[in-house]
Order: C-alpha cells, then structure tokens, then sequence
C-alpha cells in the first residue's frame, strides 16, 4: 500500500442534479461526460467544393470535408482553421456559421463553418490520402464518410441558392 486513496467511483444522482453521474466515493468529485464538439468547414473555390478522402478510420477511403474534434482552449474558428491545414494543407478564410447539426447517437455537436481557400493551395494532409477540387454534379455522393457530410453540402448549396442563410440544422427526423 502507497498511502494514496485510488479513486472509486459510483453512478450515483448527485444532489442538485437530474442525471446519474460518476462520483468519487472518496471526496465527492463529479466526473461530467459532456458532448464532443466537431468543427469543420464546407470550403469552396471558384464555384467547387474541396473535399479529402480520409486516411483514417472511421471510414477510411470515404470522402469528407475537413472537420475534426475541437482542442481545448481552441475557438471552434482556430479549429476549423486547423483541421483544414492537418487535413488539406490549407488556409481558411471563414465567412461565418453554415450549420450545426446533432449527433445523438455519438454524443457530438458539429459546428460547420462556410469558407474558402485563402490562397488557393491545397494538398493531402497526413490524415488524407488525397484532397480534390469537385464540381457539385461530380461530387462522390455515394463515397461521402458521413451523413452529416451530405447534410452540410446540401445546405451549402441551399445557402448559395439564396434558400437560407444559416446556420442550418439537422434535417427533419435525422438525428
């Protein structure tokens, strides 16, 4: 024995509290499990949609616009900016929020921005195998990693149409 308490946890309702949460036998503390925060952007340039076939899993090889989970002490406009550089080499220039959809299921909230290439330069970033420049008719609908990747196209598209002005969120039923 060390001499130190090792933590021991019960689901327990917390006084003050309407869910169960994990609460350290020994002094009290709440362990919180709180919603993971995804940010990405719909990037265009000169009238296509940049997209990156993922190098990773879930859904390796599937299309996706760049997006991934925010760092903490990170605005969710840093993070868009970052995962467009790990994902695509690429510079951002935000111009405000498309969407932000619910993932129920997995716990996340999605904060998609609308942007475009600062510079025009873009590569496959180290968690994709390639980053491409589609017209919206070549768009590989049936090879896109998620359905909120659709969602976020189809309202980019709504928003350029004049259809909306964001932000957008989960279609009706989806969730």
């Amino acid at each position: 024995m060390t001499g130190r308490l090792d933590p021991l946890f019960s689901r327990t309702l917390p006084e003050g509290d309407t869910h169960q949460r994990d609460v350290c036998d020994h002094c009290g503390f709440v362990a919180y499990e709180n919603p993971k925060i995804v940010v990405g952007s719909v990037v265009t340039h000169r009238g296509k949609v940049l997209l990156c076939r993922r190098a990773i899993e879930p859904r390796h090889g599937y299309w996706t616009v760049p997006a991934g989970y925010l760092e903490l002490g990170e605005t969710p406009e840093e993070g868009a900016r970052r995962e467009a550089r790990e994902e695509a080499n690429a510079d951002l220039e935000l111009h405000g929020l498309l969407a932000v959809y619910t993932v129920r299921r997995l716990s996340q909230v999605q904060l998609i921005y609308r942007a475009t290439l600062a510079d025009g330069v873009f590569s496959p970033g180290i968690e994709s195998l390639e980053t491409q420049l589609f017209d919206w008719d070549a768009i590989p609908w049936d090879d896109l990693a998620f359905p909120t990747v659709h969602w976020m196209l189809g309202h980019q598209r709504a928003f350029e149409a004049g259809k909306g002005v964001g932000p957008f969120g989960n279609p009706v039923g989806a969730d």
